[in-house]
């Protein structure tokens, strides 16, 4: 991608700073001789009036750095093999995600992923290592569903009831390891 513009879900809002992104995209694509004086005043003319990132996908899709939609499934699956499997990062979180790695620990960090939905469905099937959930300060989850075979729990400073973020409901099995759902941590560090 061009610049610090992350993909996003195509039906999330452009703000003012995201539309002047993607219009650089389409000034350089003009300036590099890709697309005529006709075609970039037709697609500046659509991306100004797109509102959403889908609605100015189109314009720039060919070029230079892609898609600015990145596409919204439902369902994925990660899984891993005797390896550390990790997300962390800006990435699209789908409505359900199915997780399985044998033996080997899992970190998944939902603070900087764009999540498109007001639940996240978490399946864990993790043998012979710990998984870990780091989720945003506004989030809720439950965990009530997660069979425990020899792995202790965790979930730390937040709410099991939803509120006014993103519900995480975490079911499945976690064997021989432990699970901790926490926020990101913060460190302080003291300045003499």
């Amino acid at each position: 991608m061009s610049g610090d513009l992350v993909p996003r879900p195509p039906e999330s809002r452009m703000s003012d700073a995201d539309r002047e992104r993607i219009t650089a995209r389409l000034r350089s694509a003009h300036g590099d001789g890709r697309l005529t004086f006709e075609e970039f005043e037709q697609r500046l003319s659509g991306v100004l009036g797109a509102r959403t990132f889908g609605e100015a996908d189109p314009y720039v899709a060919d070029l230079p750095g892609g898609p600015v939609a990145a596409p919204v499934h439902d369902r994925l699956d990660l899984r891993a093999s005797a390896s550390t499997l990790k997300r962390r990062g800006p990435w699209v979180v789908p409505r359900l995600l199915r997780v399985t790695n044998r033996p080997g620990p899992v970190k998944l960090d939902f603070t900087d992923a764009v999540i498109p939905h007001r639940v996240v469905e978490i399946e864990l099937d993790v043998t012979a290592g710990s998984t870990t959930l780091i989720l945003p300060p506004t989030a809720s989850v439950t965990i009530d569903d997660v069979e425990l075979i020899a792995s202790p729990a965790r979930v730390k400073d937040l709410p099991a009831t939803p509120g006014p973020g993103v519900h995480f409901v975490v079911r499945g099995r976690q064997r021989f390891g432990r699970l901790l759902v926490r926020t990101q941590r913060r460190l302080w560090r003291l300045r003499r």
